[in-house]
């Protein structure tokens, strides 16, 4: 885990994991430069367990070389995140290895739940037991339906960070690097009971998804490089999803369209005129697409058909 600045939440996630029913652990604490009471919090919950290091750095490194640095110090054979800011129910532990170990999976992924404004929501929650090759988990990846690319609610095999490790510049690592971990992993296995309680607050890394009014261009701009890039690598180890890859950066890219011009956000403008760009370009492969939803083909014409008529 790695903590910044969260005095206000992290006593309650460290508590959370203090409490799993799986007891053998090592749990590893990178607080990231904190200029607030994170630090001391951490080391009075921690101190009298041998299992939990806690690592402080005098200067927040950014979350990627933060997760880098507690992957360095990991022995364990499994590894899974939490994020400072969320709740781990007592039996996630538990849950994830037994359905690692039962079913030799280098992957196993849980279900959430939401805290916000107070209220409890589902985030990802399904009945479904799946068993995926790599490809499949990529597919169900890109719906974003049973679950995201994020680090948390999944517990990974360590020997797939010996080949890849998170970037070090940006603020969202797990887009960058999240679905190569599912890509290189043999089989995948997930069971969407709500396991995890993700925590939404406006001082969240990612606080934009859910309050549209937040987006700003250095957020889309890391988005749509990462969104290219995991498109070519996906279309490259998996040609025969290379067609759900290519609509899955479109279909981000139609909706940060209606965002942008719904809430009037002036400060993303040359990030539009990009989107209207690549989605006139790619029009008809995008329109005519055996994925795409009705209220996409809706935004298209409502945004992009008169690019593509001054095109034509």
């Amino acid at each position: 885990m790695l903590t910044h600045n969260r005095q206000d939440y992290v006593a309650q996630a460290i508590e959370s994991i203090k409490n799993q029913t799986f007891e053998n652990y090592e749990f590893i604490i990178i607080n990231n430069g904190s200029t607030d009471g994170s630090g001391r919090v951490a080391e009075k919950l921690t101190k009298d367990d041998s299992r939990i290091k806690v690592i402080n750095l005098s200067a927040n490194c950014g979350i990627g070389a933060g997760r880098n640095k507690g992957l360095d110090l990991a022995k364990g054979e499994y590894i899974t995140f939490i994020d400072d800011d969320d709740i781990a129910e007592p039996d996630m532990l538990e849950f994830l290895y037994d359905l690692a170990i039962d079913n030799a999976a280098d992957i196993s992924i849980c279900g959430s739940i939401k805290e916000a404004n107070g209220e409890i929501l589902p985030n990802y929650v399904f009945d479904d037991y799946l068993i995926m090759n790599s490809a499949e988990a990529v597919v169900e990846m890109l719906k974003r339906k049973k679950y995201n690319v994020g680090m948390p609610t999944k517990l990974f095999k360590r020997n797939l960070f010996d080949k890849i490790r998170f970037l070090e510049t940006g603020n969202y690592e797990d887009i960058t690097v999240g679905y190569k971990y599912l890509a290189n992993a043999n089989k995948i296995v997930a069971h969407g009971l709500p396991k995890y309680c993700i925590r939404r607050h406006e001082t969240n890394n990612s606080a934009f998804t859910t309050n549209d009014k937040l987006l700003n261009h250095k957020q889309l701009e890391e988005y749509f490089s990462a969104f290219r890039e995991r498109t070519e690598y996906i279309s490259d180890l998996f040609p025969e999803i290379a067609d759900y890859a290519h609509y899955s950066e479109w279909s981000y890219m139609i909706s940060m369209c209606n965002k942008i011009v719904t809430n009037n956000l002036t400060n993303c403008q040359k990030q539009l005129n990009f989107i209207k760009r690549e989605l006139t370009k790619n029009y008809w492969e995008f329109y005519n697409s055996n994925y795409i939803q009705e209220f996409e083909r809706e935004f298209m014409r409502k945004y992009i058909h008169d690019d593509m008529k001054r095109v034509i």
